[in-house]
């Protein structure tokens, strides 16, 4: 899923998302959108979808992970955490059900639960304090949910997020636990925050064997092009992750032969494309020395250039992966990806 934080995916417009790269779904930040422009005012403008002219489905997180980034301005308590804006520095309260109230504002497709995201590394003691207060808001969450959304004629999911740290165990046991709320899906939260990629997989493989296999799975906040087929190997069905869109603006570009630093100067006189297998319309007309050359010069047609290609890799990636599966040929697949990933 494209990251698109504030109600926009930077560096593209809506219509390219949908028509030209075929994004069935996007992310949508709950605690920014929240703080500004206001989940009262995007309802009252029509939801989020109209609010921002996007016609296919939207996600949009708790809010979590970015009220227990801001560390010394948020105090959590057992029913919910108490925090400053970080715009301007006002206080603000979430709680679980006050961020249903706020994703039902916004009209949201996929809801999540607010859950803690524990900072990596942390004890054992207080990954397991933190994933059983995740476990009371989950419920809680769900409870009112489903409360909100019985005369609602439109139809919204709600998934719990899994926590735990890097802790089989807890992991275990938090996944164990929110399967008896019977969600519509489930989340895997708490990866790529600092710890090795090998324990975000090992993390990934313990918790997705005890989500129910006809709902999604949804492994949040990653990840590198090469690492998508492993978290679908473990089982996971979404991933959304800022790194295509944020890489494209500073300058690193995916390509089918590894990563290109645009701004190197290698690439000054390169007529060529920037990747020959690639069919998305920066490929197809701009070179390589163009857009370096718009990078060096700061021209804000590079950040939708580069964005538009990458975010066209990573949905490639996925289509790839989709196709391979309907196959039965998904095993192969992995393996080419692996076989590839070490020769680069």
């Amino acid at each position: 899923m494209p990251v698109g934080t504030q109600a926009t995916v930077k560096g593209i417009n809506q219509r390219e998302l949908a028509e030209e790269l075929d994004a069935r779904i996007i992310l949508a930040n709950t605690y920014h959108l929240y703080l500004r422009p206001g989940h009262e005012t995007i309802q009252r403008l029509g939801g989020l979808h109209l609010f921002m002219s996007w016609p296919r489905a939207i996600l949009t997180d708790s809010g979590g992970y970015q009220v227990f980034s801001l560390s010394g301005l948020r105090k959590i308590h057992e029913g919910g955490v108490v925090f400053q804006s970080h715009l301007n520095g006002d206080t603000h309260a979430f709680t679980p059900e006050s961020t249903v109230d706020a994703q039902l504002a916004y009209g949201s497709d996929i809801l999540m639960a607010l859950d803690e995201c524990p900072e990596y590394p942390v004890s054992h003691e207080y990954a397991r304090q933190s994933m059983q207060r995740t476990l009371r808001w989950a419920d809680s969450a769900n409870r009112h949910f489903l409360d909100r959304t019985s005369g609602i004629p439109a139809r919204h999911a709600l998934f719990p997020i899994v926590q735990g740290s890097i802790f089989p165990d807890l992991r275990r046991e938090c996944a164990e636990r929110l399967v008896e709320l019977e969600a519509d899906g489930y989340a895997i939260g708490g990866l790529s925050v600092g710890e090795p990629r090998a324990l975000s997989l090992e993390m990934a493989e313990a918790t997705q064997a005890l989500l129910p296999r006809d709902r999604p799975r949804y492994a949040m906040g990653v990840g590198m092009p090469d690492e998508l087929a492993e978290y679908v190997a473990r089982g996971l069905d979404m991933m959304d992750c800022v790194l295509p869109s944020r890489n494209a603006r500073n300058g690193c570009l995916f390509t089918s032969q590894g990563r290109v630093i645009i701004k190197h100067a290698r690439y000054k006189d390169d007529a060529g494309p920037l990747d020959p297998a690639c069919s998305c319309y920066t490929c197809k007309h701009y070179t390589r020395a163009y857009l370096r050359h718009l990078f060096q010069a700061g021209e804000i047609l590079y950040a939708s250039l580069a964005t538009r290609h990458n975010l066209h890799h990573y949905l490639d990636i996925m289509r790839e992966m989709r196709h391979a599966i309907l196959l039965g040929q998904f095993p192969g697949y992995l393996e080419s990806v692996r076989a590839r990933s070490v020769q680069l």
